[in-house]
């Protein structure tokens, strides 16, 4: 690998690394306002069937209201039947009392409605508030799991941050705003590595002879699509290298029967 590569991989690494860590920080807000939202919807479901409850009872207390009118009403016609001089107006009177009667049950059987509808909605808001404070302790502790990952996060990009100003230095400077500008034109990916003659950047297949001149590690090669700045992950080719065994072999022959 060309040396002057090693550091800016190394600032890659870092560099990706501290942009996920800043990423996942910028998601930590939304995803505690996601795990709140259950125990919003649940509070408010317990706040709209406390509302009804309330309704209900004063719907209930009105219509008592009304009976105990109605039977006061009662009470009155059927003092004046001893005022009564006709046996007509006896019967009429007595045939208003019967209707009075007939609403009295009339509004009996709307207070019974009315109570068992308190029951029930009453039976429903302690169900939401089980439900409510099941959540809220749900909440709490993925809350507190967000928030200690946060804090990690900090620590972490604290400890990223000042080796990245280690290893800035370390790369050659006008290597680096090479760097810098791919780093922002790539989506964050600068380098790539070579692997099977494709770019790690475009995975599009690279001309052989780019591939021997990264694997020489003479030059800082780039790829001829994306333009990114190519490394080499293998053992790398030297051009001194001795040939193989077997030539060596083959040109002793030669030479002995020269």
């Amino acid at each position: 690998m060309n040396p002057q590569l090693s550091p800016l991989i190394e600032l890659q690494t870092l560099d990706l690394r501290i942009g996920e860590i800043k990423e996942h920080q910028r998601k930590i807000p939304e995803l505690i306002d996601a795990a709140e939202a259950p125990l919003r919807e649940a509070s408010r479901f317990l706040k709209e069937s406390t509302a009804a409850v309330e309704l209900l009872v004063k719907e209930r207390r009105e219509r008592e209201r009304d009976l105990e009118a109605h039977e006061a009403q009662v009470d009155k016609l059927k003092t004046r039947l001893t005022e009564l001089k006709t046996n007509k107006e006896y019967q009429a009177h007595l045939f208003e009392i019967e209707m009075a009667g007939k609403k009295r049950g009339e509004f009996e059987e709307q207070i019974l409605v009315l109570m068992d509808r308190v029951e029930q909605k009453q039976q429903e808001v302690k169900q939401f508030q089980a439900k409510v404070a099941e959540l809220e302790r749900l909440f709490t502790q993925e809350k507190r799991r967000l928030e200690d990952t946060s804090a990690a996060f900090v620590s972490e990009l604290s400890q990223l941050e000042q080796k990245q100003g280690t290893l800035t230095a370390a790369v050659d400077k006008s290597l680096l705003a090479r760097y810098t500008k791919l780093k922002a034109t790539r989506k964050e990916l600068a380098l790539a590595p070579i692997r099977n003659g494709t770019c790690g950047g475009c995975r599009l297949q690279l001309p052989p002879q780019l591939v021997a001149e990264v694997k020489r590690s003479d030059d800082v090669q780039t790829c001829s699509y994306c333009h990114r700045i190519l490394y080499w992950e293998g053992e790398v080719v030297s051009p001194t290298a001795s040939p193989p065994a077997s030539l060596q072999e083959s040109e002793a022959d030669v030479g002995e029967t020269v």
